[in-house]
């Protein structure tokens, strides 16, 4: 049976961006080094055109991972510290009014760091939440307003937030609306002894790993394209419905954790496994995704998506145990770990 000319055309792109992307990873894993599962869940929202939430203690190189992902991706990359001074006019900008040499006045925009093409919202949760609602509109319609105008962001535009887990003095955590247009959370854990070995070894020397440039900007929009044109079978489609419905407690398929939840995830849950398990199979080399692929992303799309109720928390349950036991027993597959 003759093959349809578009769909040879997107065959042999998807296996072009593949090659592209296993030399990306390999350039990445260089500088950061053993968090392979880490590097794969933000390269993939970077694909699906989203953002990231890194969560995980000092120290454990996620500034590092994403100063490296600036240069392999080819983005203008700007990094914001958050504290809990940090205004709103820091990260947009501001109005200034200048006075020309004729006398005259005018106001001129002076742009904040968040006219960029990757932002680094370095320890989100110390800012304010005055000052952590200024990403709400940058991050879900790619541009701000100030002063009555509308300015649009750099083309890509991601950000990648780290959140210290550590409840302290002076921490803010972030509201349920901007949780949900981070595409995933991925959680950055302690390596084992083995990594931590080739860490100490890597970055204790003369010299630095050093990462190479493989994708510009152009070509990361274009892999953007190319992904959303990925086909994905009925009974995947099915599976990310199946699973994300029966996280919700006010749901038939959820009614069994209405005493463990307080919420559960909306549409926007089913929107980023659907774009998410394509840039998984992409990333692995596939040309579709399977349920298998919903299983592993479960928790890195449905954890902030969710909460515990009190009752729960008091029995000790935890967001990873209920998605992997629902997972479980909706798809007949285990979550990823």
């Amino acid at each position: 049976m003759a093959i349809d000319p578009q769909t040879h055309d997107l065959v042999a792109e998807i296996e072009r961006l593949g090659g592209k992307l296993a030399e990306a990873k390999a350039s990445i894993t260089r500088r950061f080094i053993g968090q392979e599962k880490v590097v794969e869940l933000v390269l993939s929202a970077m694909l699906c055109g989203g953002h990231a939430l890194l969560v995980g203690l000092p120290g454990l190189g996620k500034t590092r991972l994403v100063d490296t992902l600036s240069t392999v991706m080819g983005l203008n990359g700007s990094r914001i510290q958050f504290t809990p001074d940090l205004m709103p006019a820091d990260i947009l900008g501001s109005e200034v009014l200048e006075t020309a040499k004729d006398g005259s006045r005018a106001f001129r925009f002076i742009e904040g760091p968040i006219f960029c093409q990757l932002l680094l919202a370095d320890e989100i949760n110390r800012a304010s939440p005055r000052t952590q609602s200024a990403l709400l509109q940058a991050m879900q319609e790619k541009e701000v307003t100030v002063a009555g105008q509308h300015r649009p962001l750099g083309k890509p535009f991601h950000v990648l937030a780290t959140q210290n887990p550590i409840e302290q003095e002076g921490t803010y955590p972030l509201p349920e609306a901007q949780l949900d247009r981070f595409l995933v959370q991925v959680d950055v854990e302690y390596p084992d002894r083995a990594t931590e070995r080739e860490i100490l070894i890597a970055t204790t020397g003369a010299e630095d790993a050093q990462s190479t440039q493989v994708f510009t900007a152009g070509e990361l929009l274009a892999a953007q394209a190319v992904l959303r044109r990925m086909p994905v079978g009925d009974k995947v489609v099915e599976a990310i419905l199946d699973l994300v419905r029966a996280c919700r407690p006010g749901e038939a398929e959820g009614r069994e954790l209405e005493g463990s939840l307080s919420w559960g995830p909306g549409p926007r849950a089913a929107q980023a496994l659907m774009l998410t398990v394509r840039a998984r199979a992409l990333l692995d080399g596939r040309l579709a995704p399977s349920v298998a692929d919903v299983a592993a992303l479960s928790r890195a799309v449905l954890t902030h998506r969710m909460a515990l109720s009190f009752a729960a928390r008091a029995r000790g349950e935890t967001l990873a145990g209920i998605i992997d036991r629902v997972t479980a027993r909706t798809l007949g597959l285990e979550a990823a770990a």
